[in-house]
């Protein structure tokens, strides 16, 4: 019987690990661009939609 190779399974759990890392501060970053700029487009979109909304309601 074989043996186990317990550190290539140690290395490839360190690269997941490092990957889900790399991949969550990479949409970190994105939410954080995405924010800066629906932040000033928000409030024009906002009113917009609230206006049509009072239109239909009248």
């Amino acid at each position: 019987m074989a043996k186990t190779n317990f550190q290539y399974e140690k290395r490839q759990r360190e690269l997941e690990k490092k990957k889900k890392a790399e991949e969550k501060a990479r949409r970190k970053q994105e939410a954080k661009l995405h924010k800066g700029e629906e932040g000033t487009a928000a409030p024009e979109e906002d009113s917009g939609v609230v206006a049509e909304r009072e239109q239909d309601t009248a």
